[in-house]
């Protein structure tokens, strides 16, 4: 326990001192193009319904198969998989077929299995990461372990592209946040089982900062990757941090080249505690969700129209905020009242510079105060499950 804080704390000052560097070094126009997007106007999330579930207070990835919806929460909750009804209540659990390190995601195959991404690693350490297949009828389901050709990385974004191919998106602090596959663009069908597959590196992404409110700690977490998903037909992709959400537009299916290449449309995420799930529904919806973070369960929230605001490059999409949701027969709308989003009102006054390197150490600070807690709440459990036995 020891050595694992003295790590952290170097790791935290590095951050630092990093960012100090870059503030005297980095001129005042040094933000990349783009890596804000394009905010929508006028677009917004509607709260719809709160998860109450206990199993769901981690919430960290969700997942819509033929109008059901699927929920999975990380480390010390992700050992089964939440059915989710109409008013987002659980209605069943699936088990996980292996015993899980850190699920962080989950994405859905070409065949209509789910896949869940064990892809955590706060700490850095994992030799090895993983997904793993579940079918939602029969509860079967396999390990494919695969490994980075590079460091360790936490990672809490998986994108399952319309061909099959996986791609695992790095959660990373001060650099870009980078782009996996399986070497040459294996498809999920293709991985072997245990495993492992080696991973590519095929590019990268830089995202914010925003002056968006929300998750953990202020600027930084707008920079922190931290879920993603993909329309049913495969033409759109959306990552999101803690503050936002970005929408790619990809009609030929290739989510490298649209996350890369082109200019995503942003929509700004009604201050979540600490947002991380993120779901299309089959009409092209986006529904988001977060955990707790030790306060009241927050409400899922829905993007309408979130596939032809991507299509559109961020002009308005008129759409009836009280139209059905295509996810459950239950579902007919949010029954709360529309949650207030961030506004010119929260712009800093500071120059994009100024802000990246604040937001950066803020998320040194943040990172390092989010592995402690979840550390020290995985003892407790470990503790707790030792003594039930």
């Amino acid at each position: 326990m020891g050595n694992a804080r003295t790590i952290l704390r170097f790791s935290l000052a590095a951050v630092v001192m990093a960012a100090s560097s870059l503030l005297v070094a980095a001129p005042a126009a040094s933000q990349s193009a783009g890596s804000s997007g394009v905010l929508a106007p006028g677009a917004r999330f509607e709260q719809w319904c709160t998860p109450t579930d206990p199993a769901l207070r981690e919430l960290s990835g969700l997942a819509v198969i033929d109008g059901t919806m699927y929920g999975v929460g990380d480390s010390g909750t992700d050992d089964t998989v939440a059915v989710l009804g109409g008013d987002c209540s659980v209605t069943s659990t699936l088990s996980v077929p292996v015993d899980p390190y850190d699920i962080e995601d989950m994405g859905v195959g070409p065949d209509g299995r789910l896949w869940l991404a064990d892809i955590g690693d706060n700490n850095r350490v994992r030799s090895t990461v993983a997904l793993t297949s579940l079918d939602p009828t029969s509860g079967e389901g396999n390990l494919h372990r695969l490994t980075y050709p590079d460091d360790a990385h936490d990672a809490e974004t998986l994108l399952v592209q319309r061909d099959g191919v996986p791609l695992i998106v790095t959660k990373e602090i001060l650099v870009a946040n980078g782009i996996y596959r399986p070497v040459g663009g294996s498809a999920l069908d293709d991985l072997e089982s245990p495993g492992p597959t080696p991973l590519e590196r095929v590019g990268e992404v830089r995202l914010g900062p925003t002056p968006t409110p929300g998750g953990p700690v202020p600027v930084g977490g707008s920079t922190l990757v931290t879920g993603g998903a993909v329309s049913a037909d495969g033409t759109v992709a959306a990552l999101r941090t803690y503050t936002d959400v970005y929408l790619y537009s990809a009609p030929d299916g290739d989510l490298v080249r649209a996350i890369t290449a082109t200019t995503p449309v942003r929509v700004e995420l009604p201050n979540e505690p600490q947002g991380e799930a993120i779901a299309f529904t089959p009409d092209g919806d986006l529904i988001s969700g977060s955990e707790t973070a030790g306060g009241p369960p927050p409400p899922l929230r829905i993007l309408r129209g979130a596939n032809e605001l991507a299509r559109s490059g961020g002009q308005s999409v008129n759409l009836p905020s009280g139209d059905p949701v295509a996810v459950s027969a239950e579902i007919t709308g949010s029954d709360e009242r529309p949650a207030e989003q961030g506004t010119d009102e929260h712009r800093s006054a500071g120059g994009p510079t100024s802000v990246l390197i604040g937001g950066a150490v803020v998320a040194g600070l943040a990172s390092y105060a989010l592995v402690h807690r979840r550390s020290r709440a995985a003892r407790r459990r470990r503790a707790a499950d030792s003594g039930a036995d």
